[in-house]
């Protein structure tokens, strides 16, 4: 007798088997003819399978009729053609072990339907849900295909820090990382001296892999990072998180138009294995959250992603009828709004923007010979507008040294970097993917905090 996980179960091809079973009760109904029908779930697919328990199992009127939401089993029995719509087979029970009890009045998860929000506050029993179920696994393909993509293509999957004593965006909103007494310091009113702390430095959590990435990058050739991040960006909206997951690849001797096909085809790659892959999941988000989601997704796969200059797309944006609540200014950065007309409906399909003003951009994007963009591009989807980020780095020593002091930021700090020009320097390219942003444009789900295991905000980190 085989364990079966639900969505095996549930294949014709499973027909006839003596099979195991193991996951939780979804529902439990009587049948006036002495048996009963229960509902089971392991969270291997979204369907459930139909377990028919007769009333002669020795613990029926015990335990099997005392079953539910929420309590765990192990079936063993027969795989057998099922009559029931929307399912090709059932399990007949020959035996049932009850785990784990659930008791119906206080259990959370019973018949009514809760709000996403409601759901946070129970961040330990959402995977239970239909919808968190769902959402795990079409992140989980999404994993799988961008190590796929990028392991198919020869990178190397390098692990980068999370404790860091750099700041890659120049932007200070970082979580401090320390083993000082910080009541005590307050208390007080003394200085920091950070010669009595664990680094001897200030340290933060990172905000990008993307420095270190390029150290193995000019030793290697072709990188990538698939790791947690951190802001600590004050922001409360339903598009901001304060921990996070990016994936940052680094190729050497590439420039930005490589940049560009490389980005390009990763996103194409991700939506075609999650529409082949995910197929019941996806119809379920595109039934209950988002009817537009598939055909979305289709339509990113099959088109050429439209290539324009900044300067083009605020041209565009300057000559449409729309009003926009902010208005396109050349020298400013474009807003989700602006990305979102470019993409929806002044193009029609993926756009990647690129030559971005110099002024709005980090210090390691390198310095076009106008002098006032770079070589940045990002690409913007519908119904979310950027979806990566990326640039062309800095190759060459003076001009990053001087873009550092025009930011503000001190080279000494950074003689690491600094190095990677100094001993044989190499043009190359990289770009940032969110993890969260690609699961919430995928799914259709609209908050993403509903889209990360536990999501850590302002305010927030019980779990």
């Amino acid at each position: 007798m085989d364990t079966l996980s639900v969505a095996v179960a549930r294949e014709e091809a499973a027909i006839g088997r003596q099979a195991i079973v193991q996951g939780w009760v979804r529902t439990r109904r009587d049948s006036k003819g002495g048996f009963s029908f229960v509902e089971l779930n392991d969270g291997s697919c979204l369907a459930n399978i139909q377990v028919i328990c007769d009333g002669d199992l020795p613990n029926y009127e015990t335990e099997i009729k005392k079953l539910s939401a929420g309590c765990s089993v192990t079936v063993s029995g027969e795989v057998k053609p099922s009559g029931g719509k929307g399912q090709s087979t059932e399990l007949h029970a020959a035996e049932v072990t009850v785990h784990g009890w659930a008791d119906p009045e206080t259990y959370p998860l019973q018949k009514k339907r809760h709000s996403f929000e409601k759901l946070r506050e129970w961040a330990h029993l959402r995977p239970r849900t239909n919808t968190f179920g769902a959402v795990a696994r079409v992140r989980n393909t999404i994993s799988r295909s961008i190590h796929n993509y990028f392991q198919e293509q020869q990178f190397l999957y390098i692990h980068t820090p999370i404790i860091t004593a750099s700041d890659c965006e120049g932007a200070g909103e970082m979580f401090r990382v320390t083993t000082l007494d910080l009541e005590t310091i307050a208390a007080k009113e003394t200085k920091i001296d950070y010669a009595l702390d664990f680094f001897d430095r200030p340290a933060y959590l990172t905000v990008s892999g993307q420095l270190e990435g390029e150290i193995y990058a000019t030793a290697l050739g072709k990188v990538y990072t698939f790791g947690p991040t951190f802001r600590a960006e004050n922001s409360n909206t339903s598009r901001h998180l304060a921990e996070f997951w990016m994936i940052e690849p680094e190729v050497a001797f590439a420039e930005l138009p490589e940049d560009m096909d490389l980005a390009e085809g990763l996103i194409k790659r991700i939506f075609a294995d999650v529409l082949g892959d995910c197929s019941e999941d996806m119809q379920f988000f595109n039934d209950r959250i988002d009817e537009t989601v598939i055909a979305t997704l289709e339509s990113i796969v099959a088109s050429s992603f439209e290539r324009i200059t900044y300067s083009e797309a605020v041209d565009l944006l300057q000559k449409s009828s729309k009003k926009f609540e902010f208005e396109p200014v050349w020298g400013e950065d474009l807003q989700s709004e602006h990305e979102r007309y470019l993409t929806e409906e002044a193009i029609g399909r993926p756009v990647i923007v690129t030559d971005y003003p110099s002024s709005i951009k980090p210090f390691y994007m390198r310095l076009s010979e106008d002098e006032k963009t770079v070589a940045a591009m990002d690409v913007l989807v519908p119904k979310v507008g950027e979806i990566i980020g990326g640039s062309q780095r800095e190759e060459r020593l003076d001009v990053l040294e001087s873009r550092m002091r025009d930011q503000e930021l001190d080279p000494q700090e950074y003689w690491w970097y600094l190095d990677l020009r100094r001993f044989g320097t190499v043009p190359h390219a990289g770009f940032g993917l969110g993890l969260e942003r690609v699961v919430q444009f995928t799914t259709g789900m609209t908050n993403i905090r509903d889209v990360i295991p536990f999501p850590r905000t302002p305010g927030s980190a019980e779990f």
